[in-house]
């Protein structure tokens, strides 16, 4: 035989290792090394009484899009008159060889009718069989096959077209999006290949696509087919999902300066598919509704040049946008407003016409982006609608570098751009509590502005917010108030989680800093607004709590009230300090809470945290205190998948605390033996260790971020108990992948570390319990 498996393969290898090809050039020349080779296979195994038979690709191999990974969907179709036991064989004959090779395959032997039957009753195969092309055989038979169900595929439109987009809908809801995703499937996920598929083949049905979309759908897909190649180049195997370990391997191979710049190609490109995919889905959704489901076309004035018309926002013909800078954000706030699109051909012409803002806004220019913004979620999609046109960036020039900006790690859900328009839609919601609302607005739009820049996005975000606002309109004061929500957006979460609110000097400290009561109102709501728009481990009801108990006492300063008036329970509370003044150990969980009391002794703290590793819940905050020889802490954990068992979590603590399990070794096997790395870790600094003398009166402060990993808390407290120190107080905060911990800490003479050999044995201790080598990272702390 000529055409054999070793063939194939090598045929394969040559144009997979051939680096000058990538992307769907490389998919084409796979695909056609494939044809070649399956065509020689044809002719040696047929035999004269097959002549009308034809070897079919259909899906993605029909397209030419081969990946290395692809699988091989093949029909062998007859014309009814084969003898069914002769075209049994020739298959059988055909398919061995591809499976020798190590191909997967995907297979059908049918008659040309029984072929259109499967595409009439079932969406996978009416839209597979749009692509089919010859590869050998009766190429009068293929072309037959793909032309009539090019016909059926449109006279059953409508029906498809329908399922289709409820598919659309569900993948969506399972995969996520590709521009948001740290780890993205560029087949799957929203704004991926498999909605690029979908477009074309409701545009084989009808034309659904408008002026311009299959240009930049084409420029799309192509760099999603790029990547989508490498992955499999790297995987050596099938591999849709873009995973952290590999974007730096993939940038390299496609040219990109690195990882960062790759992963904003992905999401430009994720971001025009998922945007057209949303038009046009919104279009047939209408159309398939029929008259009744359509609204009336009835104009209605918005505002000079604009009018709602058919449930869109259009720019009337006589509209100078040149002349009227404004007409970009009006036409953009009356959509938000009214919850429908701008009319895309008015967005085509807003996008051909509409001016650079450099200079002072035109009147009604910052009104109209307050209203855009106070509508809350209805106007991200309208920023999107603007951004796809490249109009907010004439609005606003210094907003061009955050476009599909990436915050890669697990703490940040979305890009820059989009994290700003989340955190203002956020906003909107918040205003009521504000005496200010469009500076609340304005300030979540534009906190992390800097992020696009060089140098510390707070110190570059209060320049450009110095330069942005004057030019929007704002008077000199509200000026310096909106520099000082960009100086200050990080303060509230950060005094919160990592210091000590019972301190009185912290509050003033923190007075201090913000100056206002309305700015502290201000504040306080952008901290709820930008962590709910940053990710679900960025706000949560413990945060919520420590933040609104630090803006109470904060206020009450700012109102010419003491720090101590308002110094309430704090840790321990009543009923803990009752159970310190009693005797034995006491071991309580309850909700999310556990309480330990004991007799005080060094590594009471890192014996619970190791038992709680053990038990699989993550710390997600710590208490501790003591005094007259007890001992109290608490933690609240997040339970693991299988649930929080409390009475067997407080036995295992119990024996921890007997010094009846060997915690170290425990942890060490644990360590060793798991296999899941939290997303995001390896793209962490290396641990740091922050020893501060001067932030409490008392204590030696010690802040330690590290990446997360199983066991740190545990070796963290049991490094600082080696060392004789007393835990006061410890601040515990997950944040994605890294841990932020903060500790208070005495000597054992109830002193600070005043010492400087002191504080660098603690500063080695803490770096060699976050970096000890040879232990995987873990979920658990």
């Amino acid at each position: 035989m000529t055409a054999t498996v070793a063939q194939l393969r090598g045929r394969r290898e040559t144009v997979i290792s051939d680096r000058g090809l990538r992307g769907q050039g490389l998919c084409r020349e796979l695909a056609r090394v494939t044809d070649e080779w399956l065509a020689e296979l044809f002719d040696e195994v047929k035999v004269g009484s097959e002549r009308r038979v034809a070897l079919v690709a259909i899906g993605g191999y029909g397209r030419g899009e081969l990946a290395p990974g692809s699988d091989l969907d093949l029909w062998l179709v007859h014309d009814g008159r084969s003898e069914a036991e002769e075209l049994g064989a020739l298959a059988e004959r055909l398919w061995y060889p591809v499976w020798d090779a190590g191909l997967k395959l995907g297979h059908a032997v049918c008659s040309l009718r029984q072929g259109l039957a499967l595409a009439a009753a079932e969406l996978d195969t009416a839209t597979a069989i749009l692509s089919a092309r010859p590869v050998a055989g009766d190429a009068t038979l293929a072309a037959r096959l793909a032309e009539a169900a090019g016909a059926q595929w449109r006279k059953r439109s409508s029906r498809w077209l329908a399922e289709l987009g409820r598919r659309v809908s569900e993948r969506h809801a399972r995969a996520g999006e590709v521009a948001f995703l740290l780890e993205p499937d560029v087949k799957e996920a929203r704004g991926g290949l498999r909605d690029v598929h979908a477009l074309q083949w409701a545009q084989a049905a009808r034309p659904v696509l408008l002026d311009g979309d299959a240009a930049a759908l084409a420029v799309a897909e192509a760099t999603l087919v790029a990547v989508r190649v490498e992955l499999h180049r790297t995987a050596g195997r099938a591999s849709d999902e873009l995973l952290l370990e590999r974007q730096d391997e993939v940038a390299k191979a496609l040219g990109d300066p690195d990882a960062d710049a790759l992963m904003a190609r992905v999401a430009a490109a994720g971001r025009t598919v998922a945007w057209t995919a949303d038009e046009v889905w919104r279009r047939l959704s209408s159309s398939l509704a029929g008259p009744l489901g359509r609204l009336s076309r009835r104009d209605r004035p918005l505002g000079p040049g604009l009018v709602l018309r058919d449930g869109e926002v259009h720019l009337e013909g006589a509209a100078d946008v040149a002349a009227d800078p404004s007409v970009v954000l009006r036409a953009a706030a009356a959509a938000a407003k009214a919850g429908v699109p701008i009319d895309r051909p008015s967005l085509e012409r807003l996008g051909a016409e509409a001016p650079v803002l450099d200079g002072p806004w035109p009147e009604g220019g910052r009104g109209a982006l307050v209203d855009l913004l106070a509508t809350g979620r209805a106007a991200i999609p309208v920023l999107e609608a603007l951004d796809q046109r490249e109009l907010l960036q004439r609005v606003l020039p210094e907003w061009a570098p955050t476009r599909s900006k990436p915050q890669r790690n697990a703490y940040h859900r979305f890009t820059v751009d989009r994290h700003l328009c989340e955190a203002a839609a956020n906003a909107a919601g918040l205003t009521s509590g504000v005496a200010r609302p469009d500076l609340l607005l304005v300030g979540a739009l534009l906190h992390d502005l800097g992020k696009g820049y060089p140098g510390d996005h707070t110190e570059v975000g209060m320049e450009l917010m110095a330069a942005v606002a004057p030019r929007m309109g704002f008077e000199a004061e509200d000026v310096a108030t909106l520099v000082e929500l960009v100086h200050h957006h990080l303060l509230l979460p950060d005094v919160a989680t990592r210091r000590d609110l019972s301190d009185d000097d912290v509050i003033h400290g923190v007075a201090e800093a913000v100056g206002s009561l309305t700015t502290l109102d201000l504040l306080a709501a952008l901290t709820e607004a930008d962590s709910l728009a940053t990710g679900p481990s960025a706000w949560g009801s413990w945060k919520a709590g420590l933040v609104a108990e630090l803006v109470e006492r904060v206020a009450h300063v700012l109102r010419g009230g003491e720090a101590r008036e308002l110094r309430g329970d704090g840790f321990p509370d009543a009923t803990v300090r009752r159970l310190m003044a009693g005797a034995g150990t006491v071991v309580q969980g309850s909700g999310e809470v556990l309480t330990v009391v004991a007799p005080d002794r060094p590594g009471l703290f890192s014996r619970v945290a190791g038992a709680l590793a053990l038990e699989g819940l993550a710390v997600r905050s710590a208490d501790a205190a003591s005094g007259d020889g007890r001992a109290a802490s608490q933690f609240r954990v997040e339970a693991g998948p299988g649930g929080l068992e409390w009475d067997r979590v407080t036995a295992t603590v119990r024996r921890a605390l007997e010094g009846r399990l060997a915690l170290d070794a425990r942890l060490s096997d644990r360590s060793r033996s798991s296999r899941q790395v939290p997303r995001g870790t390896s793209l962490l600094p290396a641990p740091r260790v922050r020893i501060d003398n001067h932030a409490s009166a008392s204590c030696t402060v010690v802040e330690v971020r590290a990446p997360d990993r199983l066991g740190l808390l545990y070796r963290v407290t049991t490094a600082l108990a080696e060392l004789d120190l007393d835990i006061r107080l410890a601040k515990v905060a997950t944040l994605g992948s890294e841990v932020i911990d903060t500790f208070y800490l005495r000597t054992a003479g109830g002193r600070k570390l005043a010492d400087r050999v002191d504080v660098r044995e603690l500063e080695r201790a803490v770096l060699h319990a976050t970096s000890s080598p040879g232990r995987r990272f873990g979920e658990e702390r």
